[in-house]
């Protein structure tokens, strides 16, 4: 008989936390103590990776096809820093690599790659993947970690068409990592 498989959850952390002095690291801390207890993906944000992208684009022109790529190519970067950064997790880039329990980190480039179902422009956000990657996973829960509290929706108009009816989604502010406990129970 197999042992029950633990439900798994999404957690997307934002790239702007980066930016916020402590924020990354308490992030992390975070994750990765309730790692020990719940089955967790995380999906990164593109952050200041996906920024360098957006300059370049307005400077030089991209193609709508060759930003899409590059902006998910910096997701893969903010993912290795993840994974060096929550203690004990995971990096993987397609979804049969997927652990049973603990934290991994996805790398999403090659994944979004062979499935290539979203839009290719700038309305599409690591918060649409990250719905995406919820919905193809049958994860009980999606989780935005955000740069600040408050906000309400997440800032992609792509995402409420990815994800998927009925899949619970909480979005919570970096600061307020105590109601991350309380978002994985519910």
């Amino acid at each position: 008989m197999n042992p029950p498989s633990i439900p798994l959850s999404v957690i997307k952390i934002g790239g702007g936390l980066a930016a916020v002095p402590g924020a990354l690291d308490q992030v992390c801390g975070v994750v990765s103590a309730v790692g020990c207890d719940y089955r967790i993906l995380v999906v990164p944000g593109g952050g200041t990776f996906a920024d360098t992208v957006r300059s370049f684009d307005r400077t030089l022109g991209l193609s709508p096809d060759a930003a899409h790529w590059m902006a998910i190519l910096a997701m893969d970067q903010y993912a290795h820093a993840l994974a060096e950064r929550i203690r004990g997790a995971r990096l993987i880039d397609e979804p049969g690599a997927l652990p049973a329990a603990g934290v991994s980190v996805l790398a999403p480039y090659r994944w979004m790659r062979a499935a290539d179902i979203l839009p290719h422009d700038w309305e599409v956000t690591s918060d649409s993947i990250a719905a995406f990657v919820a919905g193809a996973l049958d994860a009980v829960r999606l989780i935005l970690i955000k740069p600040a509290s408050g906000i309400p929706e997440p800032v992609d108009s792509h995402f409420r068409r990815t994800l998927p009816a009925g899949l619970p989604c909480f979005t919570i502010g970096w600061d307020r990592m105590d109601e991350l406990a309380a978002c994985l129970s519910g």
